[in-house]
């Protein structure tokens, strides 16, 4: 169990921010929503802590995270979510935990903690772009449903297979205007336990608090938050992919004279030195500008930019098998020949 109040508000959105790698969305919007919100002391429970029988549910925003903070959700966006899983599935939501564990939507669980019990575990364990990477999809725990926002309404997505969940939920986020939430049912607590990244709430609060020192070395900022410091220098060049224009190549010319490259899609999933892969995802990426310190998301890696790079540990739960490790590499973006470090 892990109880805190709204003073560690400003460091948990820090580590969502870092557990993001270059995506998930700038936390503001969260922040704004849940500091006012009748959770505080928020409480994050250990999946142990709780009957493995208590039905859960899954939250988090989908779509462009521009056009949520142009056109901010209400104070009660997932009641209706709730209500339609509840209905579906037969069974009360009694305990909530993130979807994606990562930027803005690691926060996203405390708009219902005032009403569920918290569980410190989510989907993801990071920012990644497709609903098909969801944990309990790649593990293919039967009866999992998705209920998404529609602009007017709500669609229940009854599926075995993870690719239909992606489609007819971007199917209904265009539907609701390009953003909206998705929620996840029809598991509980005890599926967590083996289905699930466990502790992302401690470890962002651990990295926020670990990583505020804006004096400290790139080196000793690595260490810092249990990191490896890939290079740092001035971004000289961003191009577009030739055969896939969502995905970039921005380079740096590295303070110590070698050639760094980013690959990146919505989030950055390499990093190769002189040629060589030396980070790849389900590695986290993390960009820092060099001088405050500030976690960048891709679009914010701009020229002439000085930037910091830091590797952090993947998620366990990514690497505890080949199957669930190949959802997540660069191949399973498109990406080949970035498998190096992976």
């Amino acid at each position: 169990m892990r109880t805190f109040g709204p003073e560690r508000l400003p460091a948990l959105a820090r580590g969502f921010s870092l557990l993001g790698s270059g995506g998930g969305g700038a936390t503001t919007m969260l922040e704004l929503m849940v500091q006012s919100a009748p959770v505080w002391p928020a409480t994050a429970h250990a999946t142990d802590e709780l009957d493995p029988a208590t039905p859960c549910v899954a939250v988090a925003f989908a779509g462009s995270t521009y056009l949520l903070a142009e056109r901010l959700p209400g104070s009660d966006v997932f009641g209706p979510l709730v209500t339609a899983a509840e209905r579906w599935t037969g069974v009360r939501a009694a305990a909530v935990c993130a979807l994606e564990g990562a930027g803005m939507n690691g926060l996203t669980p405390l708009l219902l903690a005032d009403r569920l019990p918290l569980v410190d575990a989510d989907l993801m364990g990071r920012a990644l772009p497709r609903l098909d990477q969801v944990s309990l999809l790649v593990d293919a725990l039967p009866g999992v449903v998705v209920v998404c926002d529609t602009g007017g309404g709500v669609v229940v997505i009854d599926t075995q297979r993870p690719a239909d969940v992606e489609s007819q939920v971007r199917s209904a986020i265009v539907q609701a205007g390009g953003g909206g939430a998705v929620l996840v049912a029809g598991f509980t607590v005890g599926d967590l336990a083996e289905h699930a990244v466990l502790g992302t709430f401690g470890r962002a609060l651990a990295l926020g608090e670990n990583s505020g020192d804006r004096a400290a070395s790139p080196a000793r900022l690595a260490a810092d938050i249990e990191g490896r410091l890939l290079g740092s220098g001035r971004v000289s060049a961003i191009v577009p992919l030739p055969d896939d224009p969502y995905v970039s190549a921005i380079q740096l010319d590295a303070d110590d004279g070698s050639l760094l490259r980013l690959v990146a899609r919505s989030e950055l999933l390499a990093v190769v030195r002189d040629g060589e892969t030396t980070a790849a995802s389900p590695e986290i990426i993390v960009a820092l500008d060099s001088l405050s310190r500030d976690v960048l998301q891709v679009d914010g890696v701009t020229l002439a930019r000085h930037v910091t790079v830091i590797a952090l540990p993947a998620p366990e739960w990514w690497t505890r098998s080949p199957e669930r490790r190949s959802r997540v590499t660069p191949a399973a973006f498109g990406l080949a020949g970035l498998e190096g470090a992976a």
